[in-house]
């Protein structure tokens, strides 16, 4: 019988590959209300950080020689890219949407793509860790996919800008609206014949 709940991911997560130090960012999500089973099973495999550690060390080295996208790994549907020297993974259930995980580590990748100008490395992820955690978060939330646009994400999770206007450099008087109105007429004008 197929699930009837919406949480579809069961983890994020982005490890560095080259020189082995391991997680830099780990998000495992465990599901809200559970179907009654026959087995007195826990509610999530990975409850501890041990079992956490050992499941991200094993995904690593089975993945790095791998040069697909998915993989079952340890009853785990896991979809990963590799970016320079980090690899992204999204885990879900073995019975989970392959294409639906597979456009959440797409969303995940090009969101971080925009974010950081084409340059997803350890040491842009680590300096900038609170936007790779906002961007996963409007992906994804306790398991359950909320956005998969990449530009969305972008416009929610970007910073605002780090100075304030100076409304008092505004000239709001009469003669300032003047003067910015002749400026658009002028500029509509030069836009105009240039355009014929």
């Amino acid at each position: 019988m197929p699930s009837m709940s919406l949480q579809s991911v069961t983890a994020v997560i982005i490890l560095s590959v080259d020189d082995g130090s391991g997680t830099i960012f780990a998000k495992y999500y465990n599901a809200p209300h559970h179907a009654p089973t026959a087995s007195a099973a826990p509610a999530s495999p990975y409850s501890d950080v041990k079992s956490q550690k050992s499941f991200e060390k094993g995904l690593l080295e089975k993945t790095a020689k791998q040069t697909g996208d998915i993989i079952l790994y340890d009853n785990k549907l896991v979809l990963y890219k590799m970016e320079s020297d980090v690899m992204m993974y999204v885990v879900g259930g073995a019975e989970e949407n392959e294409v639906l995980l597979y456009n959440v580590i797409l969303a995940l990748r090009d969101s971080l793509h925009l974010l950081f100008k084409q340059s997803v490395d350890k040491r842009t992820v680590v300096e900038n860790y609170d936007l790779v955690s906002l961007a996963i978060d409007e992906i994804v939330d306790d398991g359950i996919i909320l956005e998969t646009d990449p530009t969305i994400i972008v416009q929610r999770v970007s910073k605002a800008p780090t100075q304030d206007v100076n409304l008092s450099r505004i000239d709001l008087s009469e003669q300032g609206v003047n003067n910015l109105a002749q400026l658009g007429r002028a500029k509509l004008t030069d836009w105009l014949r240039q355009g014929l």
